[in-house]
């Protein structure tokens, strides 16, 4: 009559090792304490590449003053095309939205390796800056010109063209804004230049805004920011005020953004 209950007592104690067992390795897998945590990330920049050779670097919150002075430098969406006027361009708009001023340089078709329509590419036109403007924030944005232009040589030049714009502007602060989709889906070169911009801004300590990664442009707005007709898909007058404000709220983000212990800022891209 022994041997019975000596066999239940010793499943009873091996259903309760297993139990332990299992309570254990939950614990284990939500605690990881060999994970690091992750780092704070430019806003709406894409994931960093495996093997890219530099890591990111986490940007400080912006500071600017009550009344800054923007320097917003890019393509042709910059310059205000398809808008009613170009001075109703998201660029020009941008200055009341932040209670500032903003000089605007914008040129139709221009990229880092493609000259635009009336004026070279961006690295030949960051050489021709007036240095006196002293602008308290510069916005470079852009571009999707560049996308028939491959990848080779292109990173070289951002690097370039970015080297002389901080040693031009040594005491502004830099935001790059990627580029927007002027198609849907986003085309692969697109995509690949977004991710490009978002990996040397981050190398940089720069914040990176990504109209593609915070959903700026979607199927149910597409047609309401972009026109497709005789605008040849750039925004219309209604897409330029909608990007102003999406852009202005960005970069109002990126004042309150908290601070991590690293010195850097985190936030949450929109959904």
């Amino acid at each position: 009559m022994k041997a019975p209950a000596t066999r239940r007592r010793l499943r009873t104690a091996g259903v309760a090792i297993a139990l332990l067992f299992a309570v254990a390795a939950g614990v284990v897998g939500m605690w990881r304490p060999w994970t690091p945590p992750p780092s704070a990330a430019p806003v709406g920049a894409p994931a960093a590449a495996a093997g890219t050779a530099s890591e990111a670097i986490a940007p400080a919150p912006l500071a600017l003053p009550d009344h800054p002075t923007v320097l917003v430098f890019g393509d042709s969406w910059t310059y205000g095309s398809a808008a009613t006027v170009p001075t109703l361009g998201y660029a020009y708009l941008l200055a009341d939205l932040i209670g500032g001023e903003t000089i605007v340089n914008g040129v139709r078709g221009s990229g880092y390796l493609k000259p635009g329509l009336d004026g070279p590419t961006f690295g030949e036109r960051i050489a021709a800056l007036d240095p006196s403007l002293a602008p308290d924030l510069v916005i470079i944005q852009g571009s999707i010109n560049d996308r028939a232009q491959g990848v080779e040589g292109y990173r070289e030049a951002v690097t370039s063209a970015w080297d002389a714009l901080a040693a031009t502007y040594p005491d502004a602060v830099i935001v790059v804004l990627g580029p927007a989709p002027h198609e849907l889906p986003v085309g692969a070169a697109t995509a690949r230049i977004d991710t490009d911009l978002g990996e040397l801004a981050g190398a940089r300590g720069w914040w990176y805004i990504s109209p593609i990664a915070r959903n700026w442009i979607t199927e149910q707005n597409y047609l309401d920011v972009i026109d497709v007709e005789v605008g040849r898909k750039h925004p219309s007058t209604d897409g330029h005020r909608y990007l102003a404000e999406k852009l202005a709220a960005a970069l109002e983000e990126l004042r309150a953004a908290p601070v991590t212990e690293a010195g850097g800022s985190e936030t949450t891209p929109d959904e």
